[in-house]
């Protein structure tokens, strides 16, 4: 009882429905539908409202999805419509209104069709964090396609997280599982002559896999394609130092990087603690030295966004409790202005005037920069009472004390989210 109301206290409790993705029929003439393809290292669940566990496969699976997104009307920018009930209703909830499991060959029509009718012929991946199920990836995705207005076609990357913030360790491993099948797919992305434009989002552990997969793409290829334009870290959980190397290796010819930190991110404060006191990506300085100069030298641009405000306790998910900043800052960079925070107010004054700025940016660039609205979940997972249970009584009484510091220094992985 005292672990699930711990848990409830950091987190919050509201409940939702799991197992989401049973295709229900598409009622809601004004819901605007994403179309996605999905690859996984996931395996397969039985359970065909799941699609896939947390679990890994031994070998990538490819699904076509088909997300209905309810009006304006009835869902801020930045948030997912998570059904109440079930069956979702597409008029109030995001919805699935068709899926498809693919073969690799089917995949490969689905993308070549797609990207013929893209304006620009470009793709936008993006690849979750710590602690998704396979329907939290859909549906953030979804979303972020949605938002951002982008015509680039979504290609999700899911990697096996078992989906609890109790499951760092395996999720950590999980990306590593994923580097392989992640490469191949950019590999394939450069060789398509019909695909000009590639751009990739990345959130917090899924950095580390998004850049492994770069890295070994320029090791083997000796360098990386010029159509790889855009590549966004959104609040990343990765070693600085390996970060260093990993765009050293990349060579001269890389992507445009656009790093967003807050310094203030909690939860990346628990991954520095894990990993040795090392700092992480996403919660540095980048005024002082050495990153400054390191990233200067290598053409990151970085947007500080210590200052905004958040209504998530961890800091960790500003993107989504600012929607309109970020929206701002992804006008901004379409236009080429290096943004720094004394180039700009980002208090009330600078969020009234965003109101659809992202949409006038008029490029898939811009629109992609303004992609991380949605790139962190502001919400909390609700799989936590599962976890609870295996707990014995005295790591409950050892966590007690660990938790109340995650909201300050936050000692323990465990307790936190990504």
């Amino acid at each position: 009882m005292f672990a699930s109301t711990f848990v409830c206290l950091l987190w919050g409790c509201a409940s939702r429905p799991t197992n989401v993705l049973l295709p229900v029929a598409d009622t809601s003439p004004s819901s605007s539908k994403v179309e996605m393809l999905v690859t996984t290292t996931r395996s397969r669940s039985s359970n065909p409202a799941q699609m896939y566990t947390g679990e890994r496969g031994l070998a990538p699976s490819f699904a076509e999805i088909t997300v209905s997104i309810p009006p304006a009307s009835v869902r801020k920018v930045g948030e997912v419509a998570w059904p109440k009930k079930l069956p979702s209703n597409p008029a109030t909830d995001f919805a699935v209104v068709q899926t498809k499991e693919l073969t690799l060959q089917t995949a490969k029509g689905w993308l070549s069709a797609s990207v013929r009718k893209s304006p620009d012929h470009s793709v936008l991946v993006f690849i979750h964090g710590f602690n998704n199920r396979f329907e939290d990836s859909v549906y953030r995705f979804a979303q972020i396609a949605n938002d951002t207005g982008t015509q680039s076609v979504p290609i999700l990357v899911t990697w096996p997280s078992r989906g609890s913030a109790l499951a760092y360790g395996y999720d950590r491993e999980s990306t590593n599982y994923t580097r392989d099948a992640l490469e191949l797919l950019f590999q394939y992305l450069a060789r398509d002559p019909e695909i000009k434009e590639v751009s990739i989002l990345a959130h917090s552990m899924g950095n580390w896999l998004a850049l492994e997969g770069l890295r070994q793409m320029a090791i083997r290829n000796g360098g990386l394609p010029t159509k790889f334009k855009n590549v966004m870290l959104a609040a990343p959980d990765v070693d600085v130092d390996v970060f260093r190397t990993q765009i050293d290796d990349m060579g001269k010819q890389h992507p445009r990087f656009t790093l967003f930190v807050s310094q203030d991110d909690r939860a990346l404060k628990v991954s520095r603690r894990v990993w040795g006191d090392i700092p992480r990506l996403g919660s540095i300085n980048p005024e002082l030295a050495p990153y400054k100069e390191q990233l200067a030298s290598n053409n990151v641009t970085v947007i500080d966004l210590t200052k905004v405000k958040s209504g998530d306790r961890l800091n960790h998910g500003k993107f989504a409790s600012s929607p309109q900043v970020v929206q701002l800052i992804g006008a901004r960079m379409a236009g080429g202005q290096t943004l720094t925070d004394n180039r700009i107010g980002l208090g009330d004054t600078i969020i009234q005037a965003t109101t659809g700025v992202a949409a006038a940016a008029g490029s898939a660039a811009g629109l992609v920069i303004a992609a991380p609205v949605a790139a962190v979940d502001q919400n909390s997972r609700e799989n936590y009472g599962n976890q609870i249970g295996t707990l014995t009584s005295s790591q409950i009484s050892q966590k007690s004390s660990a938790g109340k510091e995650c909201v300050g220094s936050a000692p323990s992985t465990k307790d936190c989210k990504k």
